[in-house]
């Protein structure tokens, strides 16, 4: 392919510069929260720690989800109808 070929038209150059003015505002929000966290107290390492434990919290959550929908399969009911089973709550 030409050079020219691989380049943006006028439309998608426009929309890669919306989504860059748009990532750039989220990572100025965020180092803002990061800020605020950092004046109430919070060190960097916290934070860290709580963002893996965040993380690894989704992981298990998400083992969990498909364990009882692949459990929902083999009885045929749906994974809602199990989770009285397991006493959870549907917002868990």
């Amino acid at each position: 392919p030409s050079p020219r070929s691989c380049q943006p038209n006028g439309a998608d150059e426009e929309a890669l510069r919306y989504e860059i003015e748009e990532l750039k505002q989220k990572d100025l929000a965020l180092d803002q929260e990061i800020a605020q966290l950092l004046s109430e107290g919070y060190s960097l390492e916290e934070l860290e720690k709580h963002i893996s434990l965040l993380h690894e919290y989704n992981d298990i959550k998400d083992a969990g989800q498909m364990l009882l929908g692949k459990l929902a399969v083999i009885r045929g009911v749906t994974t809602k109808q199990l989770y009285p089973e397991y006493d959870l709550d549907l917002s868990d």
